[in-house]
């Protein structure tokens, strides 16, 4: 009998987030090119994706939301390793995107599954407390093969983690962000007051990596300075973290700033997946001060749109973004020097203009399908090396 030859890709949620976007978009280029994949989340059986998918997929129910996130990581790792467990028997790869699914996977791998485990990483979280520190490294030491997608991240794991992996970018479909009808466009900005005003785009939500304090102080700056200040609509917000106290003293601390909530600052929360494209075209520029990122998926979608972006001068953003040729980048965390930057943005056309084209070369270069590609050539790596066998290097340490 010969082992199966079909690819799982795994996550742990079905909610529009980068790990789950990628994902996503990975399958669905996959599926494309005729490699046989097979998406498995935790979620809601019934509601399947944030957006409908071609791919076929299976949806193991998440359990109840525990009170901390420790118990949450805990009790999810423990159902999707049992999810996986009953279907492992179907696939050869199991591709995982998060410490959640890396660990559950290399579980039923440990357990007798002839399986192969593949972990990209995204990024390393800041955890706090012993238990998700030590499942944070585990999910790095334990995968068979280790992807990242950039080299600053290729370079930490393996100076902090002595761990080697191959960096495979993230792409985008810019058939998802094609052109808006300019009533639709019209009505968006005019639902949240931004008719004559100029109007920058967060997405991410309110949390702490995303730099909402400093992008909220820089709006306050502005308002200061400009006659006509801009309007800052903020999308997503949904997570498997619990950033409810990062958010509350962010927006609570509006009125001391000068801004209003609704007015100024406008939060449109989790949109569906069509709506989020409308956005990018109805907006005027991406306002991404990240004070930490794996990639940056936003990035890319905002420039399919032809949307220009003012982000931080963050390493893993300039091995594809380059000051003032595709996008402004300004200091880490430095609300003054955001404001400036975004205030020149709003009034230089000819700056906004220079950023669309020079955007359009890193579109072009950074497809999904080229990730599948590159994807797909290391699967076939994998089993034309007899599966589980760790390549020459990639030895990890479990201390």
């Amino acid at each position: 009998m010969t082992s199966p030859q079909e690819l799982a890709l795994v996550t742990y949620s079905t909610k529009p987030r980068g790990g789950v976007v990628h994902t996503l978009s990975l399958a669905e280029a996959l599926h494309r090119q005729g490699v046989p994949v097979h998406l498995i989340a935790l979620g809601e059986r019934d509601a399947g994706f944030f957006r409908p998918t071609p791919v076929p997929h299976t949806i193991i129910p998440a359990p109840r939301r525990e009170a901390t996130l420790e118990a949450r990581v805990f009790a999810s790792l423990d159902t999707l390793a049992e999810g996986l467990a009953e279907l492992s028997d179907r696939f050869d790869i199991l591709h995982t995107q998060d410490c959640i699914s890396a660990r559950a996977a290399a579980r039923v791998r440990d357990a007798g599954a002839p399986v192969t485990v593949v972990r990209t990483v995204h990024h390393v979280d800041d955890f706090t407390t012993p238990a998700l520190i030590d499942c944070q490294r585990r999910a790095i030491f334990e995968p068979d093969r280790v992807l990242v997608v950039s080299e600053y991240w290729r370079e930490l794991l393996r100076t902090e983690y002595d761990v080697e992996s191959h960096v495979v970018a993230n792409g985008v479909d810019p058939r998802r962000f094609g052109p808006l009808p300019a009533e639709l466009r019209s009505r968006l900005r005019k639902g949240i007051g931004a008719e004559n005003r100029f109007l920058f785009l967060a997405v991410g939500g309110v949390e702490p990596r995303k730099g909402t304090v400093h992008l909220f102080r820089a709006m306050s700056i502005l308002k200061d300075l400009m006659d006509t200040p801009p309007v800052l609509a903020v999308v997503g917000g949904h997570s498997f973290q619990d950033y409810a106290d990062y958010r509350d003293a962010a927006l609570s601390a509006l009125p001391a700033l000068g801004l209003e909530l609704g007015t100024d600052v406008v939060l449109l929360g989790t949109v569906p997946d069509s709506e989020l494209s409308a956005w990018y075209r109805a907006a005027d520029a991406l306002a991404f001060p990240s004070v930490k990122e794996g990639w940056g998926l936003a990035v890319l979608e905002a420039m399919s749109a032809e949307l220009p972006v003012i982000a931080s001068d963050l390493p893993v953003f300039k091995e594809y973004l380059t000051d003032r040729r595709n996008a402004l980048l300004t200091p880490v965390a430095d609300a003054a020097a955001l404001a400036r930057g975004m205030r020149e943005l709003a009034e230089s056309p000819e700056l906004r203009t220079r950023l669309r084209l020079g955007s359009r070369p890193t579109v072009s270069r950074f497809t999904w399908e080229a990730s599948a590609a590159q994807h797909a050539e290391i699967y076939q790596d994998i089993r034309s090396a007899g599966g589980g066998a760790r390549p020459a290097g990639a030895v990890r340490k479990a201390g």
